[in-house]
């Protein structure tokens, strides 16, 4: 029997060539990387939606010193907003719980304890809902039905137990990054750039120059035919797998297909009726959350991508 011995650049060309290969096939299937990353649990980014019609949403775990502020501004222009706190800081803040809801807007959890729920097990994760979920009820009277992550981290683990609990886990898809200490001007900027209907946009109650932005953003999505609602009223209810489904980049779709699209609410600014764009829904545009749907359950990037990845690394 003879042996045939491959030297010199024989094993890479081979290499090169199963590799680009396999990614023309998925570039002339694209669904194949779709299919495998919807597998993956995942939760609502945003919302395929016909209308211009997006949510404004804040995260609350430590300060307090604007709360009033942008309930103030809300306010002013007509906009209820959801707002997901941790149980420690309902419980350090009940007033301003309170204020919150007598303005009308939801208070969702945040957690009990802003833990990294990836190190949880699936029954810490458990207790840790029902123990922020309790502290909000204790001031408001409502438990909330939605859950945003701390530090939008989550793996598949974490989101099935989040629904196995009855809670949908809610991410963002246009992050303002006040977090970051970052002008007014700049998360104007960031978020009018990203904006589109269906979005869920992020903030945070205590982000140094959220209130001196929000009045501004505000204005500018008001003015270009948005309506501004809730979380809960964005997002379709039921069961994700039965009443809806979430594509590979964290678009919640409804599970019936829809010959004319949900009526438009009415703008809550001028009573107008948000408009609705051509098209039928919406790709969310730099899905930015920490941990992105391609980045879910360990999975870095898209397959796609990870073989382009490989070929460059074997070309090394």
């Amino acid at each position: 029997m003879k042996l045939v011995v491959w030297r010199g650049k024989a094993p890479l060309i081979l290499s090169l060539v199963l590799v680009l290969g396999m990614a023309g096939y998925l570039l002339a299937y694209p669904s194949l990387a779709g299919a495998y990353a919807a597998n993956r649990p995942l939760p609502i980014y945003c919302v395929d939606r016909q209308q211009k019609i997006c949510s404004v949403s804040f995260d609350a775990a430590w300060g307090n010193e604007d709360t009033q502020s942008l309930i103030d501004t809300l306010g002013k222009y007509h906009v209820k907003a959801t707002f997901f706190v941790v149980g420690d800081w309902a419980e350090k803040y009940p007033d301003s719980v309170k204020a919150l809801a007598a303005a009308g807007h939801e208070v969702m959890s945040h957690s009990a304890h802003h833990d990294h729920y990836n190190a949880l097990s699936a029954q810490q994760i458990t207790a840790d809902l029902r123990a922020g979920c309790e502290s909000v009820k204790a001031v408001t009277g409502k438990s909330p039905t939605l859950i945003r992550c701390p530090y939008g981290e989550y793996d598949s683990h974490v989101i099935e137990t989040i629904r196995a609990c009855g809670m949908e886990p809610i991410q963002w898809d246009v992050d303002s990054l006040d977090w970051k200490g970052i002008s007014a001007e700049e998360i104007q900027k960031r978020v009018e750039n990203s904006v589109g209907p269906g979005s869920i946009i992020l903030f945070h109650n205590a982000a140094k120059h959220t209130p001196e932005a929000l009045p501004g953003i505000l204005e500018s999505l008001i003015a270009k035919g948005y309506a501004i609602v809730p979380v809960s009223q964005l997002i379709y209810p039921g069961k994700c797998g039965r009443d809806f489904t979430i594509d590979h980049t964290g678009r919640q779709i409804p599970a019936a297909p829809r010959a004319a699209g949900p009526a438009a609410p009415q703008n809550p600014a001028d009573g107008s009726k948000a408009e609705a764009p051509a098209g039928s829904g919406r790709q969310p545009s730099g899905v930015s959350g920490r941990t992105s749907p391609e980045k879910a359950a360990g999975e870095k990037t898209a397959p796609v991508l990870r073989l382009f990845r490989l070929r460059y690394e074997i070309a090394g």
